[in-house]
Parts: structure tokens; sequence; C-alpha cells
């Protein structure tokens, strides 16, 4: 089952107000309860890295509608007041793990004040033991990052501001 599939489950669960599913078939099994994360088995997958651009569309996801997000507050700040009616948010495409850079040991994708053009890789979410680089669909400069590296992210929930150029 691809992540898009597993996306789109999710989705019409959601809509359909249920509060826990059960599925299951010979290649995987899939449970899912409201206000907790999917956990999702796949027999005999092999680890794939997957690219997943940042959504243009914004779909709600009742997994969990009524907690607010622990990470919103600013991880780090460029000092100086900004005018954020401008700024335009870079969201997490699915539930996982926030990593600034592919490994401790090399620099973050990006920092506060750095240029990215649109397809340019600004982090790494871990989702079910694979990788995605997410990359960023704007052009324009960081001006906060919303996440500390290492924690847990929220289906569409703000990584990154960015004000266009």
């Amino acid at each position: 089952m691809k992540a898009k599939e597993i996306r789109d489950l999710i989705d019409f669960i959601a809509q359909s107000g249920l509060a826990e599913v059960n599925i299951e078939s010979e290649d995987f099994k899939i449970s899912v309860k409201r206000n907790t994360q999917a956990t999702v088995t796949e027999a005999a997958a092999a680890p794939v890295v997957v690219t997943t651009p940042a959504p243009v569309v914004t779909p709600t996801v009742a997994a969990a509608p009524e907690t607010p997000a622990v990470a919103e507050k600013p991880a780090a700040s460029s000092g100086g007041s900004v005018d954020e009616s401008n700024l335009i948010a870079i969201k997490s495409p699915m539930i996982g793990t926030f990593y600034r850079s592919s490994s401790p040991d090399t620099p973050a994708f990006v920092n506060i004040g750095d240029e990215v053009k649109a397809g340019e890789t600004v982090c790494i979410i871990e989702a079910m033991k694979l990788f995605n680089e997410i990359e960023s669909d704007i052009s324009g400069t960081i001006v906060k990052i919303l996440v500390d590296n290492a924690t847990p992210v929220e289906y569409d929930q703000p990584l990154f501001l960015v004000e266009p150029k």
C-alpha cells in the first residue's frame, strides 16, 4: 500500500466519523484510531526512500482534530519582528518524526535566512521507517522554523514559514 493510498484511507475514515477501523489483508494490516497515529505493518516490504513534495491542497484529517499542535512555537526566530501576513507555510504531508538534516553529523538542510527554491529539500520526515525528503513548493526566504529537530509532527502541521520572492 502506497503512502498516498494510506492518506486517502485516513481521509475517508476521518470523514466517516468512525472511532476505530481495522483492515487486514495478506500484504498488510492497518489499524486506525481517532486521536492516535495510524499503525501500518507490511509483510515482505523492501525499505524505500520516498520523496514527497509538500501538498498544495490542505484537506483536514480527523486523526487529531481536537488536539492543538504542541510544536507550533518557533524553535528559532530571526530576532526581529516579522510581518507574518505575507508568509507561506511549508506543511508536513504526513505524520512522522521531523529531522532538519539527513544525519546528526551533517548540517541542516535549511536555516533561518536561507533562500530556498521550489523543489529544494528542506527537511526529512521519518514515517513507518521510511525517510521522506520534504521539498519546498515555493521559492523564498526561510523566516521561521516552527518545529524542533527529532520531534513528532502531525499531518498538515506547519514546519517552516517562508517569505515568497
